[in-house]
């Protein structure tokens, strides 16, 4: 039985956790209750470690200390959703205690395991009970039980383990959602992959990542300055999931896609089309693909611009801080040109591309911060899962970061138009606040799974609306759900309404909906914006 470890032995144990949450990482993402397409806790937990794991293996022979510094700084850079930053705030805090080690016993690992639930309990304003937080506690109290007992590394750590195990059983039972579900918590069960890939790896058994699967190993990066942006012939990587719901022939879109472009891949099934190609025009790729079902994924990416950006990474060697211009600057969450095109609009310096599903990382926030020409830079989030990354960049950078907790694009917007340059600090920090309570937010999506959720029989594929936070109703029938929204809205007395239609709705329908609400809520004033984000068909914004 092992009685310390060394930074070679953590580096190993940090590599075989991250390559468990990587092959476990879909099955975490079906642990999430809700139905709508954010089951994404497996995929920000894998990016998160995974982004530890590349580092390490770029530093030979580190020293304990060295090591989980590398670890603690990459993952907090590489965070992405609440479950990644608490994941990084758990190795945080690890690492603190790790400073000035060169090997680590069972007390040092017990004193470290809890340092990180501090660090993480510290930056959660309202921990709830039955999430990897509550795994992590008593995994942490078990292992400084063990500790005083037995003093060796291997013993503290299985008794960590075990003890994680049987806490994660518990959840279920402490979260009325998770019972009802017959779940355990996402974030938890991850936190007991990791610590069990760790004792394997301490035994000699690593995991590792079967050869084939994503992400399965860190390549070295290619020298992007080798080749001009203007070799690019194409300019965006299109990329786009569509649910089959007619007989139309995927070849003829193949065929179609063929003459926009290059690199096309296009795969098929009974029950969806997957679609990849490079192309100058993305807009008439989706509008041919639309004519063969919904679209459940979209990304677009400037590869121009990504290429600019890696040739300025490789030259500039260290990260570009704008020089204040002017005290207050703002950086917003959003995807769909529509939408970043409002924020723009509205004075915002600087738009980062995310939102559900599309969680941005820390460093993705640190440096959208860090270009704009301004002392004091506010964030805005625009959803609740992104929240915690934003709160971790202000000790990044020289810049004050001061995060509005907007959870919706709708919040989102309306805080801008309360935004004053010329105000103080403090006063724009309570106006932007105060502001996002004045709107309500209305969001149509779909059921990404099956799901028995508060009082609603969901299937796969439905339409789902949601009012705030709250799952509003369920049907095939998405007409149907814009006429209770507006129903909501009208019997509410709301006076200002703007729809934001989606990438995968045409303008046609878009402006029936928006018919609908004037129809019913003829009192009220009624704005039709395309926002062409994905995931969501509509997001309605009421005040």
């Amino acid at each position: 039985m092992r009685q310390t470890i060394n930074g070679a032995d953590f580096r190993r144990l940090m590599i075989s956790a991250a390559a468990s949450i990587e092959i476990h990482k879909q099955q975490l993402n079906e642990l999430n209750v809700f139905p709508v397409p954010d089951g994404d806790t497996g995929t920000n937990m894998a990016m998160t470690i995974n982004a530890a794991a590349a580092d390490l293996r770029k530093t030979e022979d580190p020293s304990l200390e060295k090591a989980s510094q590398v670890a603690a700084s990459a993952m907090l850079r590489g965070a992405r959703g609440n479950s990644g930053v608490i994941l990084s705030l758990l190795m945080r805090g690890i690492s603190k205690r790790l400073k000035g080690t060169q090997i680590a016993d069972g007390v040092v690992w017990a004193e470290a395991l809890q340092e990180g639930v501090d660090a993480a309990y510290k930056a959660v304003m309202k921990p709830a009970e039955g999430t990897i937080l509550t795994v992590a506690r008593l995994a942490a109290a078990k292992a400084r039980e063990a500790a005083r007992e037995n003093n060796y590394f291997e013993s503290v750590h299985e008794a960590a383990l075990e003890e994680a195990k049987i806490a994660l059983a518990g959840t279920t039972d402490m979260n009325p959602v998770l019972k009802k579900a017959n779940v355990v918590d996402a974030g938890g069960k991850g936190w007991v992959f990791a610590l069990e890939a760790m004792l394997l790896a301490l035994r000699g058994d690593d995991v590792v990542v079967p050869e084939g699967m994503e992400n399965a190993e860190v390549k070295e990066a290619a020298a992007f300055s080798d080749f001009d942006t203007e070799d690019i012939t194409f300019t965006y990587c299109t990329e786009f999931i569509i649910s089959r719901e007619n007989d139309n022939d995927p070849e003829k879109l193949r065929e179609f896609l063929s003459s926009l472009g290059d690199s096309l891949v296009l795969v098929d099934d009974e029950e969806i089309i997957k679609v990849h190609v490079h192309t100058n025009d993305p807009g008439k790729a989706l509008h041919e693909a639309i004519e063969y079902g919904s679209f459940v994924t979209v990304k677009i990416e400037n590869m121009r611009l990504q290429h600019t950006e890696k040739v300025m990474s490789e030259a500039e060697k260290a990260p570009s801080i704008a020089e204040p211009e002017k005290p207050f600057g703002v950086v917003s969450v959003c995807a769909g040109a529509g939408l970043a095109d409002v924020f723009e609009n509205l004075g915002v310096d600087g738009i980062i591309s995310g939102g559900q599903t599309m969680n941005p990382s820390t460093q993705d926030i640190l440096e959208a911060v860090n270009k704009v020409p301004a002392e004091t830079v506010f964030v805005l989030p625009n959803n609740k899962n992104i929240i915690m990354a934003a709160e971790q960049v202000d000790a990044l950078t020289p810049k004050k970061v001061i995060v509005i907790p907007s959870k919706t694009v709708p919040q989102g917007v309306t805080a801008m138009l309360s935004f004053n340059p010329e105000g103080t600090e403090e006063e724009n920090v309570e106006a932007l606040t105060e502001a996002l309570g004045t709107v309500d937010t209305m969001q149509i999506t779909y059921a990404a799974r099956n799901s028995d959720f508060d009082g609603y029989d969901i299937h796969e594929g439905d339409y789902l609306a949601l009012y705030g936070s709250q799952l509003f109703g369920t049907s095939q029938d998405i007409r149907v759900l814009l006429k209770s929204l507006a129903q909501k809205v009208r019997d509410d007395g709301k006076e200002y309404i703007t729809i934001y239609y989606g990438a995968d709705v045409k303008e046609k329908h878009a402006q029936k909906a928006a018919d609908m609400f004037a129809e019913i809520c003829p009192d009220a004033d009624v704005n039709l914006l395309n926002g062409g984000q994905p995931v969501y068909y509509y997001m309605i914004s009421a005040e």
